[in-house]
């Protein structure tokens, strides 16, 4: 009987009563057809139609809609008298950034039935009831955060963050009575040296480790165990504690996001117990976001409040400003807390304020592990940028999207290789929300790789097309010692001192840097000068022994600090 009405109701309304799904090619042609597979998958005994403007080829299993192109309200009305007859009740639709006016059309077509999905391919009933969750999901808000509400607001919610209780201790090199000892705190084990920080920390921790034992506390990522033992030669003992999984809105807090993501009870309690249970001399910290947990020296790896007004200048939204204003806010109050804080840079120095409290300790390289070899002939450039820092990813943007076009045609020999480092799409995906990387002709991506010396030694050209960048970068100095020309942006060699035209090519504007690569890439006999000064300039002042010199003394400065005070104390 209730099918009989039914079918009575529709013949009245002139509409075919069984309902039938209609997928709408609004975006990327690779990630509308995922869509519409899934969907066909996932409602398999309807009718489905697929929607393009112009020509777009068949859908298996599907009846595909050309539209004539045209303006929104052209679409609509070709919609509605495609559709005339037929009841619509369900609309897929992709929503990627590019705007397209095929998307206003299915919305005012079937304004209650339309299922949203993002570059991540996740889907989203866009309804009024949840405008909020719609809006968000629309801005590129991902699912798995979209619902999340700050405890603050929302004290009785179950999503709440995760902290793991849980440590591992593992021993390294016996300890010695005559060694000053230091605690060193990181937010990642620095092994595999798989970006700049790794590299950074693991080499410090190695030639300080000449003169004083070391204890290294940091968060582990995965549930597979870190490769330990070129640390553990270092180092006397090794304290890992699982990262915490952090349930809150980025916009919700005071405290900037990265901040309370490493806000551990485990490693507070165990941080602060290290100075009593391993008479710990010194302490120092690596990054700004780790400052809350305290110590003698805290590493400025970069001005992260820095970074952040370079991509509030570049982006300009209330998201940029906020996350600006509460990075200024935190990490200028947290300077006074450490005795000592090292900055990468004049640059850094200048930006922090003055005072005997900041000293610079530049990055580095190891010269002799980084030694020149003969180039060959080619046009081969390489990008080193781990995509876990989001800079690295602005930076390919940059140059696939605007500099590449303008020399593929211009070189049809040249090559690109860049290097992405370890779980390249899962950050790629966050940062950007597009679930696929871009391809182009000519350009290799690769992941991690233990040994990044035989692409410098292939590369005719090293590339840092950084757009907003903080602190200085190991690639540039890996690139000079290995005897290699590098095409860099002021950000990108930002605090090494270098001079254009000297030992590095500075460009920043699309057209400067494609200039930059050609010129370079034409002139082998000056691409090979600039190199071969730069090599030099490494050996002098970047080499990690010049580095760990330093940092030895600061040590030094330190526990004699100490020494005299408790020696103050006790009389």
């Amino acid at each position: 009987m209730k099918e009989r009405l039914k079918a009575l109701l529709f013949s009245l309304l002139r509409k075919d009563p069984e309902a039938v799904v209609v997928s709408f090619m609004t975006g990327d042609d690779d990630l509308a057809r995922a869509m519409i597979a899934e969907i066909r998958t996932l409602v398999p005994a309807r009718r489905h139609f697929v929607v393009a403007v112009g020509h777009a080829p068949s859908t298996e299993g599907a009846t595909t809609v050309n539209l004539e192109p045209g303006n929104w309200w052209t679409l609509y009305r070709q919609l509605r008298r495609e559709f005339r007859a037929l009841r619509i009740g369900l609309a897929p639709v992709l929503f990627i950034a590019e705007a397209h006016p095929l998307r206003l059309a299915a919305w005012c077509l079937a304004p209650r039935k339309i299922l949203a999905y993002n570059q991540r391919l996740e889907r989203h009933h866009l309804r009024a009831r949840t405008f909020l969750a719609s809006l968000l999901f629309l801005r590129g808000v991902s699912v798995d955060r979209i619902y999340l509400r700050p405890r603050w607001l929302c004290p009785w919610k179950k999503d709440r963050s995760v902290y793991p209780g849980e440590s591992r201790i593992v021993e390294g090199r016996p300890l010695s009575r005559e060694r000053r000892r230091v605690a060193i705190l990181s937010p990642y084990f620095p092994y595999p040296l798989s970006h700049g920080g790794a590299v950074r920390i693991f080499h410090l921790l190695r030639e300080t480790a000449r003169e004083f034992d070391l204890f290294l506390f940091a968060f582990s990522e995965s549930e597979a165990l870190e490769e330990l033992a070129p640390v553990l030669e270092h180092c006397a003992r090794i304290v890992l504690v699982r990262k915490p999984r952090y349930r809150e809105p980025r916009w919700s807090t005071l405290l900037p996001p990265e901040v309370n993501e490493f806000d551990c009870p485990a490693m507070r309690r165990l941080w602060s117990q290290a100075r009593r249970k391993y008479r710990i001399d010194l302490k120092q910290v690596e990054y700004t976001h780790l400052a809350r947990y305290g110590g003698d020296i805290l590493v400025e790896h970069d001005v992260t409040f820095d970074l952040f007004r370079q991509v509030m200048r570049r982006q300009r939204s209330l998201t940029a400003l906020w996350d600006f204003l509460r990075w200024r806010r935190f990490e200028l109050m947290m300077l006074p807390r450490f005795r000592r804080v090292v900055a990468m840079s004049q640059k850094d120095v200048l930006l922090l304020g003055s005072g005997r409290r900041l000293r610079i300790m530049e990055n580095g390289v190891d010269t002799q592990r980084f030694h020149p070899e003969p180039e060959q002939l080619g046009q081969r450039l390489l990008f080193i940028g781990s995509f876990r820092h989001f800079p690295n990813i602005l930076a390919f943007r940059f140059f696939t999207e605007s500099v590449w076009p303008r020399l593929r045609d211009r070189f049809p020999e040249m090559t690109v290789t860049v290097v992405c480092g370890p779980d390249h799409l899962i950050h790629w995906t966050h940062f950007t929300g597009l679930r696929a990387l871009p391809s182009h002709d000519r350009i290799r991506l690769t992941g991690f790789l233990s040994d990044v010396r035989p692409l410098y030694a292939e590369a005719n050209l090293v590339i840092v097309p950084t757009t907003v960048s903080a602190g200085t970068n190991v690639k540039v100095l890996e690139a000079m010692a290995m005897g290699r020309a590098v095409v860099s942006t002021s950000s990108g060699w930002a605090g090494l001192g270098l001079e254009h035209k000297l030992t590095a090519w500075l460009a920043d504007g699309v057209e400067e840097f494609a200039q930059g690569i050609a010129w370079l890439i034409e002139h082998p006999e000056e691409r090979a000068r600039m190199a071969a000064a730069a090599r030099v300039l490494a050996e002098r002042r970047f080499d990690w022994k010049v580095v760990g010199e330093e940092q030895r003394k600061l040590y030094r400065e330190l526990c004699d600090l100490v020494r005299v005070n408790v020696r103050r104390g006790t009389h």
